[in-house]
């Protein structure tokens, strides 16, 4: 039973241009989002009262729509502008950032291309994503049955609402067999992702990653592969096989929501978190924090 449901909440959202009250940022239930999933979204964090790589977030928003074939009706800076002043309006200093844009209700077939597209900014209090005490001893991960699909399927590059239907798929049958999350492979059975985050394995002082040629390369991923190269830690994007894990000391993966959480076991296999993945998190949790913050 959800204690806190999202449609119920204290506050305001921006939608369209105009600070709502939460309960009132409602769409129309013919809404080609809700019926199509032509719908885009970022999740973005904010600490200590600043967004975290916020202009990436809103350039890759506007991208996803892009691809999506709809154009979000407003720019970079009014986005961030507005994604600042709903921080503000919710009085929250860490916090998760939800902008999601979708086409409306003007047209309800396949086609919409007359359809509106809507904008809409939410912020709520979000602790980590996992358990603290239980994140440096390493999540244990099942290996979901569904796969990433062939790019010549699906818009990969873009963060669209359809392609988590499987991530929720593969999430859901992993709690409830007591884990956490669960690794995807890909179309070609080679290792992709997690449901909602990049993955990343350690190998006698080297970092391997997939190449992200048919999931999302996502911005902590990136953040996290320059984390990396300051220390001079090579890393390898490449493609991995299941059968290499055995292989692989250290698991990590890393994400929004995520942030940067070691792995102790996927399916069959184990590893120990260890001192790059330490590292690591320890790296990416001084680089979100505000520079005035850190100076402090």
């Amino acid at each position: 039973m959800l204690v806190n449901p999202f449609d119920n909440r204290p506050g305001h959202i921006w939608l369209d241009g105009q600070m709502v009250p939460w309960s009132d940022a409602t769409l129309h239930v013919l809404s080609h989002g809700l019926h199509y999933a032509s719908a885009v979204f970022e999740g973005e964090r904010a600490y200590g009262g600043e967004i975290f790589k916020l202009t990436e977030h809103t350039e890759r928003l506007i991208e996803s729509g892009r691809i999506l074939d709809f154009e979000i009706p407003y720019s970079v800076a009014e986005i961030n502008e507005a994604c600042n002043a709903v921080l503000a309006k919710q009085g929250l200093k860490d916090a998760y950032v939800r902008p999601i844009a979708w086409r409306g209700s003007e047209m309800m077939a396949v086609s919409a291309q007359h359809s509106k597209v809507h904008l809409a900014i939410a912020v709520w209090e979000w602790p980590s994503y996992f358990d603290p005490e239980q994140r440096m001893k390493g999540l244990n991960l099942d290996l979901a049955e569904w796969r990433r699909p062939d790019p010549r399927t699906i818009p990969c590059k873009a963060k669209a609402a359809g392609l988590y239907m499987i991530c929720t798929l593969s999430k859901h049958a992993a709690e409830r067999k007591g884990f956490a999350d669960a690794l995807m492979l890909d179309y070609r059975g080679r290792v992709a992702e997690c449901t909602g985050a990049n993955v990343f394995f350690v190998k006698d002082g080297q970092i391997h990653t997939p190449t992200p040629d048919c999931f999302l390369d996502g911005i902590t991923r990136r953040t996290v592969i320059d984390l990396a190269h300051a220390r001079k830690i090579t890393v390898n994007e490449r493609a991995i096989f299941p059968e290499e894990l055995s292989g692989m000391e250290e698991c990590f993966i890393t994400g929004t929501a995520a942030e940067v959480t070691p792995v102790a076991r996927i399916a069959d296999w184990t590893f120990t978190p260890g001192e790059i993945s330490k590292t690591l998190l320890t790296d990416y949790m001084d680089a979100v924090q505000p520079k005035q913050a850190a100076a402090a």
